[in-house]
């Protein structure tokens, strides 16, 4: 059977691999080997599994090479865009402060024009009263020498009458005349002087009230303008507020918390930190006012933020070149002691890399502990402490107040290590917490 098996298979790759004959001549006889279609067959495949395999043993390799010097490449290529972004965010930050300072500088110039043209407006308003009552009064002057006028008329009238009727007073038609014209004449001049001095105050009520349009015109403009003002700047002021919210929030902290801990930590002082408020000398606050009042709250909160951040460590503890080697949580112990927490990152470099603190703070502990070596402990606020291990050099000493991006000494691998690095830890209330919460959430803000 299974000869009949092979002599099939022989015949099915015949037309494929026709039988080989390799002749073999020596002085006396010759003979030959005969390769069969199956043992052809077999010796291609052979060959082409050898032939792959070098070939993907030989990709395999290479991609092991380049595969780490993209890796390198790009950790250089992140760590420089990590420091244009910051240098970036940096003069973008100081390009929004010089903004709101010459903002608020246009904003208490355009005040002050408001006063003014309030001031006129009111002066405007007080004439426009006073041409208004004159006017009443030149009115009620008129009617009563028209009403003077016609009883006087009447009078004359009426003494005309009696002295017709008594045949005379002695007085002669002509002198009787003469009288009347007088009277008439001294009536006529009285009601144009009226007349005349009616036309100016009607004149005057008319520059008043151009005067006012005028001046409310240019108010109208100049609310506009600060419309827009105070548009930019509470634009401003919200961009610039919630990279910081996000930061806090990411960081596992309340922002308002962390606001009423610093003010609180800084009142009393009085200065840039204590309420701003815009003076309205006991009157009612206006919609400009508290919208500015609004806009120096957000720059109060603003300065609160940038201490809370300086005592919190959200700054990167390496400085220079490096790699993270071990994440925060459980790996299996490099030393062969099992599976076991690590409760911090591990940043390898070159020794004697510059170690800088995180934030503000105060070192409780520098010296030597155990496993970690030479090791550095700040406090920060909020009861949050962080750890530098592994030194090959402390440049602190406990009790020392030290300031975000001092260094406080050099990467090394003392204590339990197994080469050049900085185990980083943080602790909040005394439990660690992964370090790479406080660095990512500030990622956006530094």
């Amino acid at each position: 059977m299974p000869q009949r098996l092979l002599q099939r298979v022989n015949h099915a790759l015949e037309q494929r691999f026709p039988e080989q004959r390799l002749f073999l001549k020596s002085d006396r006889d010759t003979r030959f080997i005969r390769f069969r279609p199956l043992t052809q067959a077999a010796i291609l495949a052979v060959s082409v599994a050898a032939v792959g395999w070098m070939i993907t043993a030989t990709s395999i390799v290479m991609i092991d090479h380049l595969s780490a010097g993209n890796a390198r490449e790009q950790v250089e290529r992140s760590v420089a865009d990590l420091e244009r972004r910051l240098d970036s965010l940096s003069r973008e930050r100081d390009e929004r402060a010089l903004e709101a300072i010459r903002a608020q500088e246009r904003f208490n110039q355009a005040l002050s024009k408001v006063s003014e043209m309030q001031s006129l407006l009111l002066a405007s308003e007080d004439r426009r009263k006073e041409v208004e009552t004159g006017l009443d009064v030149v009115q009620h002057t008129l009617r009563r020498t028209l009403r003077e006028r016609d009883e006087a008329r009447a009078e004359v009238a009426a003494l005309q009458t009696d002295l017709v009727a008594q045949g005379g007073d002695g007085i002669s038609p002509e002198d009787r005349a003469r009288e009347s014209e007088a009277t008439l004449d001294m009536l006529a001049s009285t009601l144009s002087s009226t007349a005349l001095q009616r036309d100016l105050m009607v004149t005057t009520a008319e520059e008043a009230r151009a005067d006012v349009r005028t001046v409310a015109e240019e108010k109208k403009k100049l609310e506009q303008r600060n419309d827009q003002i105070f548009r930019r700047l509470e634009e401003a002021v919200t961009v610039s507020m919630e990279p910081l919210n996000r930061m806090f929030r990411n960081a596992g902290l309340k922002p308002d918390d962390v606001l009423r801990s610093i003010r609180s930590g800084y009142s009393g002082q009085g200065g840039p930190l204590g309420a701003l408020r815009i003076s309205t000398r006991g009157h009612e606050i206006s919609e400009d006012e508290d919208r500015a009042n609004a806009i120096l709250e957000g720059l109060d909160r603003m300065a609160l933020y940038k201490i809370a951040a300086s005592k919190l460590p959200f700054a990167m503890p390496v400085r220079g070149n490096f790699r993270f080697t071990s994440p925060f949580g459980y790996r299996r112990d490099p030393k062969g002691a099992g599976r076991r927490m690590h409760s911090g990152t591990d940043f390898a470099g070159p020794r004697g890399t510059p170690i800088s603190a995180a934030g503000d703070g105060t070192v409780i502990k520098a010296g030597w502990q155990g496993g970690y070596g030479n090791t550095v402990v700040i406090r920060h606020a909020f009861g949050v402490e962080t750890l530098y291990a592994h030194l090959s050099q402390i440049r602190v000493k406990t009790g020392q107040t030290v300031s975000r991006g001092d260094r406080i000494g050099d990467m090394g691998s003392t204590g339990r290590s197994t080469g050049n690095h900085l185990h980083y830890e943080v602790h909040v209330n005394g439990r660690p917490t992964n370090p790479m919460t406080y660095i990512k959430a500030a990622s956006d803000v530094f």
